[in-house]
């Protein structure tokens, strides 16, 4: 059963730590940058690809660190994606975070991670995030492309509807809740066929 409790967090709040600079690296940077282009985010790494560098000169939120991880490198940390090559240093880094009560994520290792990378399906403001409790990432993904072709692309005007009408209500909160659900209860009726 999946346990995990799903939240959205804002990350240009906290400091985001990725050990590692391959293309495991690459692809959890450009991940954290998807859905938070300004995050503030430390990369170490004795060496750095060429993509992680370009990304870095165009966003003056990135710190790149050419060089092996330290125990160091942990102070003021809030949450941290571990991308190494070497599974026992993932591991040992993985503990020392723990230890500092820093959140944690470890490449293709879920047994030893605090949370895990969704897919996520982007509809202007709207995100649905997909998790296999770290079984499948490869379904979360192609969960995530048949959502994105599902979901229509108007959401967005539906949003900005709802949230003036929200605005509006008077009320107290639980008012509000009930106006709101008896306005959307359209978005769940069934169609009946006609004959």
């Amino acid at each position: 059963m999946n346990d995990l409790f799903p939240i959205f967090i804002k990350l240009e709040n906290l400091q985001t730590l990725i050990v590692g600079g391959g293309y495991v690296g690459l692809e959890k940077i450009t991940a954290v940058l998807q859905n938070s282009p300004n995050a503030n985010i430390t990369l170490v790494s004795p060496e750095i690809r060429f993509e992680i560098r370009e990304i870095a000169e165009a966003n003056s939120r990135i710190n790149l660190i050419e060089r092996k991880f330290s125990d160091d490198d942990l102070a003021g940390q809030d949450l941290m994606i571990v991308a190494t090559n070497d599974k026992e240093e993932n591991k040992r880094i993985a503990r020392i975070a723990r230890k500092k009560h820093i959140l944690t994520n470890v490449a293709d290792t879920p047994d030893i991670c605090d949370f895990y990378l969704s897919s996520v399906v982007r509809k202007g403001n709207l995100k649905v995030a997909i998790s296999t409790n770290g079984m499948s990432p490869t379904l979360a993904k192609r969960l995530k492309e048949v959502l994105g072709e599902a979901l229509p692309d108007n959401l967005e005007t539906a949003m900005e509807q709802l949230k003036a009408v929200r605005d509006m209500l008077k009320g107290d909160f639980a008012q509000k809740v009930d106006e709101l659900n008896r306005i959307t209860a359209v978005l769940t009726e069934k169609k009946t066929e006609t004959k």
